[in-house]
């Protein structure tokens, strides 16, 4: 759930009808087993981050491959640090067939120490008419497919209580500069505009990226990502100082920047939706509806809802996504039926599965809309979906672990220094920068 957003159902139904007829039924290409057992016998071993209901509902879809192919399967979760377990299997003897890889830099860093079969004709093919471009490019390394982006995340979504806004005279804004007068008008009604999750690193680079990519624009997001250019560029500065707009108005963040820094994602969901409001709105991902609704008993779409990530100044709604990714191991085992699963997860047929149990988005186009449980959730993977190739990976996710992605280090640190100070946006571009040179070498 960690380190996992819209318009609404304006032409929802055209795009369900549109995508009907090819979402899961002829030409399923998943040959290896075909629903004749011709697996049967063989085991699959699958390695992942998911636990709790996430494991539950793709022990599901596993549970459907060995319905159509014959063969058993297992799931061993990581946790957080995938890298680490795969690795200690590899050398041990023990690799698993198929991992499911939550960080485009983590692909590319198993792609890298040749622990990764390259994914077969089949599942490119498969792979080329159901996904856009854009997954198909950060599942590939140097040119080579090796992953398979089964789950996604929608990462430009702000959630908030209907009634809250009611309460206020205030709608849904179609601005970054609206959002922030909104949550002022907000405040002055005697609740704060938004719970900042500040405890958690990864939710202050998630602010930052969607500011940053409408309003720097994806060719320096993409450069920015792949530090071609430094975090000392202009750019940067001016998405901290927008950035820094928000964090530095005690009116607009609940309990004011200390209090941020002591919450963590699921509390900051909690001062929304909890027993006790104390803020009107969140920022963070489509998972945030799962944290309303299983802990808090919101329902979603009712008493828990989403605006897009406005777009900041002349810049377009940004849509930054994450995702998970099914590889093939060298070392496994039975990497044949390893590979046919990964095969059979590039189908609308299995992804439907995990749709209609929830806490699940696509990104495969061929899916059928109506395979989603809730209206909130399908107008999310429509939006995700109708993005196509201008969805960004979370750029966070795409930089090397000791920079992006470790807690008290790094961006993730630096990012928690500034909302503690924004006072100096050029001064935490330049520790930004110093951290990034260091990890990413150059």
């Amino acid at each position: 759930m960690m380190r996992r957003r819209t318009t609404l159902l304006t032409g929802c139904t055209a795009l369900v009808l549109a995508l009907g007829a090819t979402a899961c039924g002829s030409g399923d290409p998943v040959t290896a087993g075909g629903g004749d057992k011709s697996l049967g016998g063989q085991k699959v071993t699958v390695a992942g981050v998911w636990s709790g209901s996430e494991q539950k509902n793709f022990q599901k879809v596993l549970d459907a491959f060995t319905e159509k192919t014959g063969a058993e399967t297992a799931f061993v979760s990581t946790g957080d640090n995938v890298s680490t377990v795969v690795g200690s299997k590899i050398e041990g003897g023990n690799a698993p067939d198929v991992v499911m890889v939550p960080q485009v830099g983590v692909l590319k860093q198993f792609a890298e120490q040749g622990w990764l079969k390259p994914l077969d004709e089949k599942v490119r093919s498969t792979v080329d008419g159901n996904f856009a471009e854009v997954w198909r490019n950060y599942g590939s390394v140097d040119g080579t497919l090796y992953g398979l982006y089964f789950k996604a995340a929608h990462k430009s979504t702000v959630w908030y209580s209907p009634e809250a806004l009611e309460q206020a005279g205030v709608t849904p804004p179609k601005t970054y500069d609206e959002m922030l007068k909104n949550g002022r008008t907000v405040s002055d009604s005697g609740l704060a505009a938004f719970s900042v999750a500040g405890q958690d690193g990864w939710t202050l680079t998630d602010w930052f990226e969607n500011v940053y990519l409408s309003q720097a624009g994806p060719e320096k997001y993409d450069a920015l990502a792949a530090h071609e250019i430094k975090w000392t560029d202009p750019t940067v500065v001016e998405a901290l100082t927008t950035l820094g707009e928000l964090f530095k108005d005690e009116q607009l963040v609940a309990g004011g920047r200390k209090q941020a820094l002591n919450t963590d994602f699921p509390g900051s969901v909690e001062k929304v939706f909890g027993p006790k409001a104390e803020a009107a709105m969140v920022y963070e991902g489509d998972f945030v509806a799962g944290v309303a609704k299983d802990q808090f008993g919101r329902s979603i779409g009712t008493d828990a809802d989403f605006f897009p990530f406005p777009p900041v100044g002349d810049g377009k709604a940004p849509v930054v996504s994450g995702g998970d990714a099914a590889v093939v191991l060298e070392d496994g085992k039975n990497s044949e039926a390893g590979m046919a699963l990964v095969e059979y997860l590039a189908t609308p047929e299995a992804a439907a599965v995990w749709a209609e149990a929830g806490g699940f988005l696509s990104p495969n186009k061929k899916l059928d809309l109506s395979s989603y449980g809730d209206d909130v959730t399908r107008a999310t993977a429509e939006s995700l979906v109708e993005a196509g190739d201008s969805v960004r990976f979370d750029m966070s996710d795409q930089a090397p672990a000791a920079f992006g992605g470790t807690k008290g280090t790094g961006e993730w640190k630096i990012l928690q220094d500034f909302l503690r100070d924004p006072a100096d946006p050029a001064k935490t571009a330049a520790e930004l920068e110093k951290a990034a040179a260091k990890a990413y070498g150059n």
